[in-house]
């Protein structure tokens, strides 16, 4: 979009290296070609600005192939203004002298013209064309079909329009159709994973295999040393228990011979101690009895000086004893024949309360006692009739 600039009445357009600028007065060109600059009055001018830049037109659009399948086309084509006259001759480039924007709709225009016509060479080609082949050589052929189809298109040259390139990115069926036609690719690839699968685990048994019958073999060659092992052990255990045998079978006679000759020394010391110790127990036994005879002599006398003057302090003892029980009787017959001599002279009322206090301190201890009227009343009656008495 031109840059314009207002001045006391006048307007300064500024254009782009990419724009190509017309300007009319009175019907008369006065201005033409790219990236100028210039003056001029708003009520006599006019200016059409044609861009003259490559541009990129993307384009979407449906097509049904020859088996009435319905796909997508996703297209780009390259185009740009090679006649600017013509086009500004051709579509409204005309731009509004105070803002320097286009008063119409001219790259909008150019690009249904373009997307129409490649759209219409596109479903030609693919209106012949099965889905399977469309998916596989479908790109190159509309990529082709639209290129020619644009180059032949008068309208475009009428246009001053120049078709720079065509690419065609993707031909995509509907979802569920793309889903179908990816099954069976899907299911051949998996297949080969589980054929691989299938053949890595086979190769996996058969190395198991083979590690098990090597470990088999291992244990067996393991088991055979073992045995020998075991073999020699026993024979190593039997020569040395043979060589043991014989060590121990002349440690045994040379034992034997010494324990003899120590017996025998033994023996001939022990006799000959005996015979000392003999004659010495012959000799102490000698003394001793008589010792014990003397003693036994010493102790007889001693015993019947003992007996005789324990006989003598018993007889005194007895006496003395004998004397004292009778003296003893005497003052108890004496004692008893005074207290019945008393007993015979006091009055029957003394007896009985004599009697009385004798009970009464022979007697338990008594904390309560009870007294009914009618013991009382016999009480009181014995009491009176023994005071009549």
């Amino acid at each position: 979009m031109a840059d314009i600039t207002r001045r006391l009445g006048w307007r300064h357009l500024r254009g782009a290296p990419t724009a190509h600028v017309r300007h009319h007065r009175g019907g008369t060109l006065l201005h033409d070609g790219p990236g100028l600059s210039f003056w001029f009055r708003a009520l006599s001018a006019a200016i059409s600005e044609v861009p003259v830049d490559d541009r990129e037109l993307a384009m979407t659009f449906h097509a049904r192939t020859a088996d009435f399948q319905d796909v997508v086309v996703q297209a780009t084509v390259t185009y740009r203004v090679g006649d600017p006259a013509v086009a500004a001759a051709r579509l409204d480039f005309s731009i509004d002298p105070d803002t320097g924007a286009w008063r119409g709709t001219p790259l909008e225009q150019l690009g249904t013209l373009l997307t129409e016509t490649a759209q219409q060479h596109a479903l030609d080609v693919l209106a012949r064309t099965l889905l399977s082949e469309a998916l596989v050589d479908g790109v190159a052929a509309v990529r082709e079909q639209v290129a020619a189809g644009l180059a032949a298109e008068p309208r475009l040259p009428a246009t001053g329009i120049e078709v720079v390139a065509v690419r065609v990115m993707a031909l995509r069926p509907e979802p569920e159709v793309e889903r179908a036609l990816r099954t069976p690719a899907r299911e051949q690839i998996q297949q080969e994973a589980d054929r691989a699968t299938y053949e890595r685990r086979a190769v996996a048994v058969e190395r198991e295999r083979a590690i098990a019958e090597n470990e088999l073999a291992s244990q067996i060659e393991l088991a055979r040393r073992e045995e020998q092992l075991v073999e020699q052990r026993g024979t190593n255990a039997r020569r040395e228990a043979e060589e043991h045998a014989a060590a121990d079978a002349v440690r045994a006679g040379a034992e034997a011979t010494r324990t003899v000759k120590l017996a025998e020394a033994e023996a001939t010391k022990s006799v000959k101690f005996a015979e000392a110790e003999a004659a010495r127990s012959v000799k102490l036994a000698e003394a001793e009895a008589a010792r014990s005879v003397k003693l036994a002599d010493a102790e007889a006398a001693r015993s019947v000086k003992l007996g005789e003057a324990e006989a003598a302090r018993a007889v005194a003892l007895a006496r003395a004893e004998a004397a004292g029980a009778r003296e003893v009787g005497e003052a108890r017959a004496a004692a008893q024949a005074a207290w019945l001599r008393v007993h015979g002279e006091v009055d029957v009322a003394t007896l009985h309360a004599l009697t009385g206090t004798r009970l009464a301190e022979n007697l338990p201890r008594i904390d309560s006692l009870t007294v009914s009227p009618d013991v009382l009343t016999g009480l009181l009656a014995k009491l009176g009739s023994a005071e009549g008495v």
